[in-house]
């Protein structure tokens, strides 16, 4: 689809972005070729690139025509690697974005590739890498080393990468700007290469533009192995692509979004931080992965979300970080927001709230794996029982439901998620798939349920 890209007051409109990501982190791009967004080195850490927020001092890494232009924007088939072709009067060039893997997976280092190829014509870019302040936190300084200039910012340490026909127009404490024009042909790559509390690795500029390719290969490979029959599979699957970005490979956590305060509606309130692995997007994405055939990153979900749970006792709480601790109450950031959003957000409050729907969400991802034909632990059994024992004790108290709201009160939508859970109880205990008897109810295996 053609598009132009015009920023009102520093801002695009939310639906000119699109994700890249590498397992661990995700980088927003606008169609104006800038990334205003990536959180380095983890999807809750504080943003490097932080222009979604506040525009005039936030971080981009920005490859723009210098010219006005019209923009063709799409995902390669069956991957997360972005493709933009830029149409200026005077020619036409293709950006290819990745957020780049390795041989064995996640690099052990970030690395956000761009690769500029000349089509026809001479489309000339100014190109930003400047780097933000974490949220208004931290302040970056620029250091030479025997390999070029690195920037440091809280604990990061960042290198600006290029080919040799990148022009560096100035460089200082926060960035670099500077200038490329291309050629019917001419292939250019630049790297932005990041490293938290460790040394930074600074591959060459061939092996940078050959993990493109190769994370590109990866994402058709774990496409390759969807089980997908109907007359949507390619909707499917770029669904099943998305939410794969949110999966924190690291732990197997999954986030319900890879950004903060921005808003449900532009100027207002409601600005959360969804950096957060909730109960109830975990077992979502689980079952969805569970239909999809996608068993690796299903398994590695609800593991991660019952080893959190049994780690912290008795009370299940509404969500975790992606490392699996307790979510940390809400900041208020001295920042301009998303087209003037505020409060702009760090934290969520709603991690200490009571949400019994969440029973519910739990119990039926389990019964989804005993149904699939795979089989529940012991550990697992033993805390499904638990919460049953504690759903079955607490399922009448007023609570939160699922729309987080600061007032308890009886939602309907929270008596039919604890309902569920103990019908899903006492399948699994007929199916000696969790601890305990049961006096009624019928086998999970044999029903087919939705998503």
């Amino acid at each position: 689809m053609t598009e132009t890209a015009c920023r009102e007051d520093g801002f695009l409109p939310l639906a000119q972005y699109a994700a890249i990501g590498d397992g661990r982190t995700v980088a927003l791009v606008a169609a104006d070729g800038s990334i205003d967004w990536w959180c380095v080195p983890a999807m809750d850490s504080d943003p490097l690139f932080d222009r979604l927020l506040d525009p005039e001092s936030g971080g981009r890494f920005s490859v723009t025509p210098a010219a006005p232009f019209a923009v063709e924007r799409r995902y390669r088939e069956n991957s997360n690697v972005l493709e933009q072709i830029f149409t200026t009067a005077s020619g036409r060039a293709m950006v290819t974005d990745s957020l780049n893997s390795g041989i064995s997976g996640r690099l052990p280092w970030s690395e956000l590739a761009r690769r500029i190829d000349g089509i026809d014509g001479a489309v000339a870019f100014r190109v930003e890498v400047l780097v933000g302040n974490r949220l208004a936190q931290a302040t970056p300084w620029r250091e030479p080393s025997p390999h070029g200039d690195v920037l440091h910012l809280d604990g990061l340490i960042t290198a600006f990468r290029t080919s040799g026909d990148v022009v560096r127009v100035t460089e200082d404490d926060r960035g670099v700007i500077a200038r490329l024009v291309t050629a019917p042909g001419r292939r250019s790559t630049l790297a932005v290469l990041a490293s938290a509390d460790a040394p930074l690795i600074l591959p060459s500029m061939q092996s940078i533009d050959a993990r493109i390719d190769r994370s590109d290969r990866a994402w058709q490979e774990w496409c390759a192995n969807l089980s997908l029959v109907g007359a949507y599979d390619g909707a499917v699957r770029r669904s099943a692509l998305a939410l794969k970005l949110l999966l924190f490979s690291p732990t197997g956590a999954i986030a319900a979004a890879a950004t903060t305060a921005l808003p449900e509606r532009a100027g207002g309130g409601k600005n959360y931080d969804y950096r957060y692995a909730w109960v109830r997007d975990v077992c979502y994405t689980s079952k969805a992965f569970l239909r999809v055939g996608a068993t690796e990153e299903a398994k590695a979900a609800y593991a991660w979300l019952t080893t959190t749970m049994q780690r912290h006792g008795e009370r299940i709480s509404t969500m975790y970080t992606l490392d699996g601790d307790t979510t940390p109450g809400e900041t208020i950031l001295d920042l301009p927001g998303y087209r003037g959003s505020q409060p702009v957000l760090k934290g969520n409050r709603a991690g200490a709230q009571l949400q019994l729907g969440t029973f519910g969400d739990l119990f039926e991802t389990a019964a989804l794996f005993v149904q699939e034909g795979h089989v529940l632990d012991l550990a697992t059994r033993r805390l499904l029982a638990r919460e049953a024992d504690r759903c079955a004790d607490i399922w009448r108290s007023k609570d939160s439901g699922i729309w987080e709201l600061d007032a308890p009160e009886h939602y309907t939508f929270s008596k039919i998620g604890c309902w569920t859970a103990l019908h899903e109880a006492v399948a699994l205990a007929g199916l000696g798939q969790i601890d305990g008897s049961r006096t009624v109810g019928r086998s999970c295996s044999s029903r087919k349920r939705p998503i």
